[in-house]
């Protein structure tokens, strides 16, 4: 696999897949960072086109990414969602001034646990039927829960969480490196001064990434040095070759389960209750589970254009209106704790089901869990 830097010229659109009408009120907001298939898309574009014909048509690249790189080529994931903050409590602050969903202000990190593992929680009823929650630890007299680690760690240090080291430097997190830009868009009334009543105004929601940081992925083949277009309204970005990660040949030593017992999330995937119907973890894994920690899902899919191939010739029409299927995906960062591991568990992609879209999936490592082990 060779890694390419993304650095964008401008602001980046990825709008999510809500549908939404043009009007008073409407909002399109945005998805960041990008899925995969995204910025895979942005790096094909770089190659020759391989034809039209059916023979042409070659499922032969693989894909990784995309994640986050510094200004020092330093690797930045998803924190994982089992981490929590914990600080003591002083004469000047109080636990209820620490309210906000992530934190930079802590003495020190810790994981949540399985329910039956706490003392006290047996006295709180939860669905027998249902996964039981994760909670959190023990605490020390005058500790409190102060919210959640920033968003992105280190490589190096989810190295050390995979190895059940609780990160102990604040310096291996960071919050989200980019801003957020309002775009609106009004269309005006031909001839005069006035919004149009219908589809005369919406707004979207854009991002900026901040100096110095870039997006990075690996894909198996060479592209040269380019500029390619990434999201909408036609925005660009640099993409620029970049010498091996070291620090990702380490993390490529936890993809196998062993004798580990837990797994981390490093790219979105699709945990399959039912046929068609997704969830945070598979069917077949709860028995197997001890608990998992979770975010909302990230949907994506819904309406696209597509050109149709014609009847009974290998030509394409125009451009048509086209549903997509949407799915919900488990968000990068998802922890799933485990009894014992389920066989197979290398990704969290359906297995009992069969496709081309499923065989996209996994040559673009939808799904990559690394293992680790909780002391």
């Amino acid at each position: 696999m060779y890694w390419y830097t993304i650095e964008p010229l401008d602001l980046l659109l990825f709008r999510e897949a809500k549908p939404f009408s043009p009007g008073e009120g409407s909002w399109a907001k945005g998805l960041f960072p990008p899925m995969p298939i995204t910025v895979f898309q942005a790096l094909r574009s770089a190659l020759e086109n391989y034809g039209e014909k059916k023979e042409d048509k070659k499922r032969d690249l693989e894909f990784i990414g995309s994640f986050l790189l510094d200004q020092q080529d330093t690797l930045w994931l998803p924190t994982p969602k089992d981490l929590l903050c914990v600080r003591q409590k002083s004469e000047s602050n109080q636990a209820e001034d620490y309210d906000q969903e992530t934190t930079d202000t802590w003495d020190r990190i810790e994981r949540l646990q399985p329910k039956n593992t706490q003392p006290g929680w047996e006295y709180l009823s939860f669905d027998g039927e249902e996964l039981q929650p994760m909670v959190p630890p023990q605490l020390q007299e005058r500790e409190f829960i102060c919210g959640s680690p920033q968003t992105w760690i280190k490589a190096e240090a989810l190295i050390e969480y995979l190895q059940g080291i609780n990160p102990k430097n604040k310096n291996d997190f960071s919050d989200d490196p980019w801003s957020i830009q309002i775009l609106p868009h009004i269309q005006m009334k031909s001839g005069t001064r006035q919004v149009r009543d219908e589809e005369g105004y919406f707004t979207e929601v854009a991002v900026r990434m901040h100096s110095e940081w870039r997006l990075v992925a690996a894909i198996n083949i060479k592209i040269e040095p380019t500029v390619v277009r990434l999201g909408g309204e036609g925005h660009r970005a640099i993409v620029s070759r970049l010498n091996p990660l070291k620090q990702w040949q380490e993390l490529e030593q936890y993809q196998e389960p062993k004798s580990n017992n837990f797994a981390y999330l490093l790219t979105p995937g699709l945990a399959e209750k039912e046929i068609a119907k997704y969830g945070v973890y598979p069917s077949n894994w709860k028995e197997h589970l001890l608990g998992c920690v979770s975010a909302r899902p990230l949907l994506w899919g819904g309406v696209s254009n597509i050109k149709r191939r014609l009847l009974n010739s290998e030509e394409r029409g125009d451009l048509e209106f086209a549903l997509l299927p949407q799915r919900g995906f488990v968000p990068p960062g998802t922890v799933y704790l485990f009894k014992d591991i389920p066989a197979p568990a290398k990704s969290l992609l359906p297995q009992q089901v069969s496709g081309k879209w499923l065989q996209t999936f996994q040559q673009l490592n939808y799904g990559k869990l690394l293992w680790g082990k909780r002391k």
